[in-house]
């Protein structure tokens, strides 16, 4: 595989249909899912005993964001909660409640 080819299929991984979903509708409302998408593709050529050589790849990671819901009203933004940026969260304020709580009780076993 060519460089030229791995970047059109790179290209072609990171299009708008991996960010939104298809639209479903039920009892007169209509949802699109949708994800952020993030990629990036390389490559590079040289040479070897035989005298050709090279590779490339290409990485592509997605999650969801949220969904638009249409309904007759109009339509409105529904956002999606990354649990894990809320544990990773939850467990920063707790290592940082930790390291708090031993300065105080350092403190005061050192007035003593």
């Amino acid at each position: 595989m060519d460089i030229d080819t791995l970047i059109a299929e790179a290209r072609e991984a990171m299009t708008a249909q991996r960010v939104f979903g298809e639209p479903y509708e039920r009892e007169g409302v209509t949802i699109i899912p949708a994800a952020s998408v993030r990629g990036g593709s390389g490559g590079s050529t040289g040479r070897n005993e035989h005298g050709e050589g090279g590779g490339g790849g290409f990485g592509l990671a997605a999650r969801p964001v949220g969904a638009w819901v249409i309904t007759d009203e109009g339509a409105s933004w529904k956002p999606s909660p990354d649990v894990n940026r809320l544990a990773l969260g939850g467990q920063i304020v707790g290592l940082v409640a930790v390291i708090f709580l031993g300065r105080i009780l350092l403190a005061r076993a050192r007035r003593t």
